[in-house]
């Protein structure tokens, strides 16, 4: 009986309501859903091309349903077969969600963009994920009317670019598309009305979690000038969410270096002696930025807490605060250290804990089954479950898979190379001991 209704709980459920406004065409496939829902046990990938067929439907409720049910099955097991199968579908489907759907349909089209995204890995999947994507999602962010959908859809950009973006010219083409949803002053056509503060924090988290792939050096100067005084006019902010968002953006610029980039301007000078006076007060700049900084850090890190103040929050910020304020002024980063199904994923640096925490919550409730048996997280954190857990997922991978994930000349192996690549030089550049100033 147990195991007869766990099975069922992953049967997608349509209201029988729901096949008024069917197109002619799929109305049989989907009132079998809706008639033998609690009868008929269906394995997972039939429940998958249910829902792919559903989100066909004329009614929006019937398409939310779908998304919801492809989620919860896409965070259950890694679905890689499917993937191959039905990406184009999949993909085209949720993009016509977050072109004409509701705020909730489009949250939830956002959230299944990026677990395709990271089911796929790295390849040519997830770059034409990201290529389809970036103008939908783009159009979509100028109604900031919804704060769920606008942080679901920043989420999303940030994992498939994360995944997808193969170039640094790309990834700081999504930040800077977050950046819009805030700073309206960087492109034209944006919406004026002032952001929420969970609107901020989701752009925040986005924007960072982008900045750990390409670090300071592959960004043009001229596209975040006085983000260090923008992030640190955030931490006077009373939303305890926005300033930790801030401050982690923080500490992170700091640890990947180029200072100059997000905090003095472009001089244009080919004087050799007005470089050096620009030089020297550019040094001077950052100085009073970081003494400004430091201060606001070392307030935030012993606050009492305002009225109403939840105690975990507060503890959460006074913690955040106390590792930021231990990194800038002895340069030590912090170290964390989870379990995931017996072994222990750590992290050193502040690149790989923004990594690590983004992806955590983005996963939610799927995250242990990702980390344990998604081969492109392995490669992100270096991380490689017990070898006993190894050998008994091997026995439930397909031909399909093995070809797509195994063989050393498959597109997904190359691209997975690719990104270890990346992320090596990365991780070398952040375990770099801590300095005051990187010009340069």
């Amino acid at each position: 009986m147990g195991r007869k209704n766990s099975q069922r709980k992953n049967v997608v459920m349509l209201d029988n309501d729901d096949t008024d406004s069917m197109s002619s065409s799929s109305t049989s496939r989907s009132e079998m859903i809706v008639s033998g829902a609690e009868d008929v046990q269906v394995d997972k990938e039939t429940l998958l091309d249910q829902c792919v067929d559903a989100l066909y439907e004329k009614r929006g409720s019937t398409r939310e349903k779908a998304l919801a049910s492809i989620i919860e099955t896409f965070n259950s097991d890694i679905q890689h077969e499917f993937v191959e199968k039905k990406f184009a579908t999949l993909l085209q489907q949720c993009l016509n969600s977050i072109k004409r759907g509701t705020s909730k349909e489009i949250t939830l089209a956002s959230h299944v963009l990026g677990l395709l995204a990271l089911t796929a890995g790295p390849g040519d999947k997830a770059h034409e994920i990201l290529e389809e994507s970036v103008s939908p999602i783009t159009e979509a962010l100028k109604s900031r009317s919804d704060a769920s959908k606008i942080s679901s859809l920043l989420e999303c950009l940030a994992i498939i670019t994360f995944v997808g973006g193969e170039e640094p010219e790309e990834t700081e083409k999504s930040m800077q598309l977050m950046w819009q949803v805030i700073h309206p002053k960087i492109g034209p056509n944006v919406a004026t009305a002032k952001p929420s503060p969970p609107m901020i924090a989701a752009m925040v988290s986005a924007w960072s979690f982008l900045l750990t792939t390409v670090g300071g050096l592959a960004l043009n100067p001229k596209s975040w000038q006085g983000s260090i005084s923008y992030f640190s006019t955030l931490l006077d902010k009373d939303d305890r969410a926005v300033r930790i968002a801030a401050g982690e953006a923080l500490a992170l610029i700091f640890e990947v270096g180029s200072l100059e980039k997000f905090s003095v301007e472009d001089k244009g000078s080919s004087d050799r002696s007005t470089d050096e006076a620009n030089k020297s007060k550019d040094i001077l700049h950052i100085q009073g930025l970081r003494a400004k900084v430091l201060n606001q850090v070392r307030s935030l890190s012993v606050e009492a807490g305002g009225k109403g103040s939840a105690k975990k929050d507060l503890n959460s910020q006074r913690n955040t605060f106390r590792d930021i304020l231990e990194f800038l002024e002895e340069g030590y980063t912090p170290e964390s250290s989870m379990k995931i199904g017996g072994d222990s994923l750590t992290t050193t640096t502040w690149c790989q804990l923004i990594q690590l925490n983004f992806l955590k919550h983005f996963l939610g409730g799927g995250f242990v089954k990702h980390m344990q048996e998604n081969e492109f997280l392995h490669t992100v954190f270096g991380f490689t479950p017990k070898k006993k857990m190894l050998s008994g997922i091997e026995h439930r991978i397909s031909g399909t898979e093995k070809r797509m994930y195994k063989s050393p000349n498959s597109v997904a192996n190359k691209a997975r190379t690719q990104f270890r690549n990346k992320q090596r030089m990365l991780s070398q550049a952040c375990s770099k001991p801590f300095t005051l100033f990187t010009l340069g």
